[in-house]
C-alpha cells in the first residue's frame, strides 16, 4: 500500500477516535488545538493547493473555503447550513477526486508492470521467436519470383564469350586458339581437324559458364527475396506479439491503478467527510451571534445567540396608546429565539373600537387598486447597438541567437458592429453589420519588408417580415473588398500588385426564406441570388485572375445561395461563431460553385484581454491560380482551396446597449 493512503487512514482512524472528547469541554486542549490544525491542513491539500484532485462540487469548494477560513464573504453560519446539506447522510460523499493517471507512486503499487519488465519481455519474446524461425519451414510464394526474369540481368544465349571477354571467367590454355593460323597449318588435315575440334569444345565450355553464371544470378535473387520475405514474416508475427503484450500491460496497468487509486480516493474522503463534521461543529460551538430587537417606539434590546448558553431578555411591546405589554424573549439555541408572556400578566377579551369617525371606504370611489396603476408611457426598445474591437500585438526579437530564426514584428486589427431593429411583436427584423480586419507582419526585423497578412471590409444588411412560426420573407445585400494593396511577396520577385481596393470587390443579393429560431442561429435560402464581382482599376490589378474577361471590368451570374450563421457559448468566457455561406452558378450547377466559411474562437482572459482563433476557408471558381510542371513551368490555371489561419491575443473592448425611446399610452 502506498505511503499516501497509509497517511490518509492513519490520520482518519485519530479522528475518528478523538472527535468525540473536542467538545465535551468549551476550552480547547492542545491537542485539540493540534487536531484541529490537522483537519484544516487535510482540506487545504485537498480543496486549495488540489495539486492533481478535482473536487466534484464548485460550491462545495467554496464552502469549504470558506470554512477553512472561518469567515470569508459570507457569515459562518450560511456556510454551515450549506455544509449540513453535503454531511446530512451517515455515508461519506466523494468531495474530491483524481484520475487513475495522476497516481504519483505507481511503481510501488503491487501488479503495476514497469517498462523496464515490457523491455525486457520483449527482448525475450524477440529471441524464441528467432529461434522458432530457424527451425520453421517456409515456402516462398511463387508471386514473388514474378519479375525475377525482369530483374536479373542474365547473360542470353551467344553471347557466353562476355563472361571472358570481362575477366568473369578465363578460357583454359590448351583451348586457346590464335588470332593467325598458319596456312601451312590449315593445309594439313590433321592440324585442321584439330582446331575444328577445339573450337568445338571452346562453344561448349563457354556455355557452361554462361549457363553456370545465370544459374549463379537466378539463386542469389531467390535466396534474397526468399531472406527478405523471411524478414518480414517474423517482423510481422513479432510486432503482432509485441502489441498483445503492450495492450496487456496497458489494461493491467489501467485496472491496478484504477482500483488503487478508489482506494485513497475513498479513504481521502473518509477523512474529509470526518474533517468538515467536526470543524463544522467546532465552528457552530464557538461561534456567537448578536440580535438586537426593537419595539414600537425605536427602545433597543439586546440578546446572545449561542448553542452551549442560554440568555434572557424582558422587552416592552407598545401599540399607539402606549398600552404595554412585557414579553419574556429567551434563546434556544444558536437558530432559535422563544417568546412569551412574562410571567403575572393577564388580560380579558376585548373589542375592536373605531378611534376616528372616517370612512375608509370613501377612498376607493372611481380609483384603480394598487394592482391597476395606469402607466402614462411605456418604454421601446426596438434597436440593439453591439460591437467589439481588437487589437493584437506580437514582437519577436533574435541577436546571435545560437539556434537560429529571425526576429518579427506583427499587429492585426478587428473591428466589428452591428445594429438591429426588431419590431415588438416580432413580426418584422432588419439586421445590419459591418467588420473590419487589417493585419501586417515584419519578418526579419526593421530593414525587411512590411507585408500585409489580413485585410477585409464587409458590409451586411438582412431585412425579414415575418412568413410562419420561425421563418421571415427576407432580403440581404452583402459587400466585400479590402482597403490595402495586396503583393506575391517578396515584391522585388512580384512587384505588381494582385489585389486593391475595390479590386475586386464581390456584392451579392439575395432573396429567400430566412429560419431564425433564436438570436444564436440563422438559415438563410435565397433561390433568387445575384453575384456581381468588379474590379475598379484593370491596369493596376489583372481582373481575368477573379473570372472577369479581359475587355471587361465585371460580371454578374444568377445562382442559388445558402448561408449559416451559428454561435454558441462554450462557457461563461469562451464563445465559438461560424459563418458558411455557398453560392451554386445556375447556369453551369455542377461545375461551378463557391464556398466561403469561417470558424472563429474567442477566449475571454479577462475584461480587456482576450485570444481569438480564426480558420478561413474560400473555394471559388472564379478565382485561379497558376500550376507548374516539374520543371517549374506555367502548363494552365484552375482554382483552388484558400485557407487562413490566425491565432492571436491582444485587448479588446466591447459595446452592448439598446436604444430606448418612449411612447405615451393612449
Amino acid at each position: 500500500m502506498g505511503s499516501e493512503k497509509v497517511k490518509i487512514i492513519t490520520l482518519f482512524f485519530f479522528l475518528t477516535c478523538v472527535t468525540p472528547t473536542v467538545f465535551a469541554q468549551q476550552s480547547l486542549s492542545e491537542r485539540d488545538n493540534q487536531l484541529l490544525e490537522n483537519g484544516i491542513n487535510i482540506l487545504k491539500k485537498y480543496f486549495i493547493e488540489k495539486g492533481n484532485w478535482q473536487t466534484s462540487s464548485l460550491k462545495l469548494e467554496e464552502d469549504v473555503k470558506g470554512l477553512i477560513h472561518f469567515i470569508e464573504d459570507r457569515p459562518i453560519d450560511s456556510i454551515l447550513v450549506s455544509i449540513d446539506t453535503f454531511t446530512a447522510d451517515d455515508a461519506p460523499m466523494n468531495f474530491v477526486f483524481r484520475l487513475p493517471e495522476y497516481v504519483s507512486d505507481s511503481l510501488l503499487v503491487p501488479g503495476y508492470y514497469p517498462w523496464e519488465m515490457v523491455e525486457k519481455d520483449l527482448e525475450i519474446a524477440g529471441l524464441r521467436l528467432q529461434s522458432e524461425f530457424e527451425r520453421r519451414e517456409i515456402e516462398l510464394p511463387a508471386g514473388r519470383l514474378a519479375k525475377m526474369y525482369e530483374e536479373v540481368q542474365i547473360v542470353p544465349p551467344g553471347e557466353g564469350m562476355k563472361l571472358f571477354t570481362d575477366s568473369v571467367y578465363k578460357i583454359p590454355d590448351y583451348m586457346v586458339i590464335p588470332e593467325v593460323i598458319p596456312d601451312s597449318m590449315l593445309e594439313n588435315e590433321d592440324n585442321f581437324n584439330w582446331l575444328m575440334q577445339i573450337d568445338s569444345i571452346r562453344a561448349a565450355y563457354v556455355e557452361n559458364k554462361r549457363l553456370e553464371y545465370n544459374d549463379s544470378l537466378l539463386t542469389h535473387y531467390r535466396d534474397s527475396v526468399f531472406i527478405r520475405y523471411k524478414q518480414e514474416l517474423f517482423e510481422q508475427e513479432y510486432n503482432q506479439r509485441k502489441n498483445r503484450l503492450l495492450d496487456s500491460v496497458e489494461l493491467n496497468n489501467y485496472s491496478v491503478l484504477k482500483n488503487y487509486n478508489d482506494s485513497v480516493m475513498h479513504a481521502v474522503n473518509d477523512s474529509i467527510f470526518t474533517v468538515i463534521k467536526v470543524l463544522a461543529q467546532y465552528a457552530d460551538f464557538i461561534d456567537t451571534s448578536q440580535v438586537e430587537i426593537q419595539n414600537l417606539y425605536n427602545e433597543p434590546y439586546s440578546i446572545s445567540l449561542s448553542n452551549y448558553n442560554n440568555y434572557y431578555k424582558r422587552i416592552w411591546l407598545k401599540n399607539e396608546q402606549n398600552d404595554s405589554l412585557r414579553l419574556l424573549v429567551k434563546n434556544l439555541d444558536k437558530r432559535t429565539l422563544q417568546l412569551l408572556i412574562d410571567d403575572g400578566v393577564t388580560f380579558s377579551r376585548f373589542k375592536a373600537k373605531e378611534t376616528k369617525d372616517f370612512d375608509f371606504s370613501t377612498l376607493n370611489r372611481n380609483m384603480p387598486g394598487l394592482t391597476g396603476v395606469g402607466q402614462r408611457y411605456e418604454v421601446l426598445t426596438p434597436w440593439t447597438i453591439t460591437g467589439d474591437g481588437t487589437v493584437g500585438f506580437t514582437q519577436t526579437y533574435l541577436s546571435n541567437w545560437k539556434k537560429g530564426g529571425q526576429s518579427a514584428l506583427s499587429l492585426q486589427i478587428v473591428l466589428k458592429g452591428a445594429a438591429n431593429y426588431s419590431r415588438a411583436d416580432g413580426k418584422v427584423k432588419w439586421e445590419n453589420s459591418g467588420e473590419i480586419r487589417n493585419g501586417w507582419i515584419r519578418p526579419g526585423g526593421d530593414d525587411s519588408e512590411l507585408q500585409k497578412n489580413d485585410d477585409k471590409f464587409e458590409l451586411t444588411s438582412r431585412f425579414g417580415v415575418s412568413a410562419f412560426k420561425k421563418w421571415y420573407y427576407s432580403a440581404e445585400f452583402n459587400y466585400e473588398t479590402q482597403f490595402f494593396r495586396g503583393y506575391k511577396y517578396p515584391t522585388k520577385d512580384f512587384p505588381e500588385p494582385i489585389s486593391a481596393f475595390m479590386a475586386p470587390a464581390k456584392t451579392f443579393f439575395k432573396v429567400g426564406l430566412d429560419y431564425k429560431p433564436n438570436n444564436n442561429f440563422s438559415l438563410l435560402l435565397s433561390p433568387l441570388t445575384a453575384k456581381n464581382v468588379y474590379v475598379r482599376d484593370t491596369a493596376l490589378v489583372d481582373q481575368t485572375k477573379f473570372g472577369i474577361d479581359a475587355d471587361k471590368k465585371s460580371f454578374w451570374e444568377p445562382g442559388l445561395n445558402a448561408d449559416v450563421t451559428f454561435k454558441k457559448e462554450i462557457t461563461k468566457d469562451i464563445t465559438y461563431e461560424t459563418k458558411y455561406k455557398m453560392f451554386i452558378n445556375y447556369q453551369q450547377p455542377f461545375q461551378k460553385f463557391d464556398v466561403n466559411w469561417e470558424n472563429l474562437v474567442v477566449m475571454k482572459l479577462n475584461d480587456y484581454i482576450n485570444m481569438r482563433l480564426m480558420l478561413h476557408m474560400i473555394y471559388d471558381d472564379d478565382v485561379l491560380f497558376p500550376i507548374y510542371d516539374k520543371d517549374d513551368v506555367k502548363i494552365g490555371e484552375e482554382p483552388k482551396l484558400q485557407l487562413k489561419q490566425f491565432i492571436s491575443v491582444g485587448f479588446s473592448y466591447a459595446i452592448n446597449r439598446k436604444v430606448v425611446r418612449t411612447r405615451r399610452v393612449k
